[in-house]
């Protein structure tokens, strides 16, 4: 598996955790050794393991978070580092969403996500919960 495939498989591993609402899941694909934050749509930024954890099971938990969908991914691969950019589509609206990974022994780990509003609209194709990953 090259590292572009497998920082998109990784990817797609962080939508399958939100679709799943599985906690251990988004828990262990973000870094344990680097520092990590997160922004969210309209909050705050978030910096460290507990903040943005504590922050994603909350959105897990809540039982009327509406699910998302990721369209359009494409991971850029620089040494130890990479980022994905892609859609997320949250009731039929649209983000653009910015990941950041670093790999971590053969491992790529989520040190950054952030996602904001966009005006543009992907191609979407219906590939099952966590939508196609390109």
């Amino acid at each position: 598996m090259s590292d572009t495939d497998a920082v998109l498989f990784a990817n797609e591993a962080f939508y399958r955790a939100f679709a799943d609402r599985d906690e251990d899941a988004m828990d262990d694909l973000w870094s344990a050794s680097e520092q990590i934050a997160c922004l969210h749509p309209g909050w705050g930024p978030l910096f460290g393991r507990e903040e943005v954890l504590s922050s994603w099971t909350a959105i897990i938990r809540n039982p009327d978070s509406p699910p998302i969908l990721c369209h359009d991914a494409h991971a850029h691969v620089y040494g130890e580092t990479a980022y994905v950019i892609c859609f997320e589509e949250i009731a039929g609206n649209f983000l653009v969403a910015t990941n950041v990974f670093v790999r971590e022994g053969r491992v790529w780990k989520m040190v950054h996500h952030q996602a904001g509003p966009t005006s543009v609209r992907p191609e979407v194709e219906d590939n099952g919960p966590a939508g196609p990953v390109n």
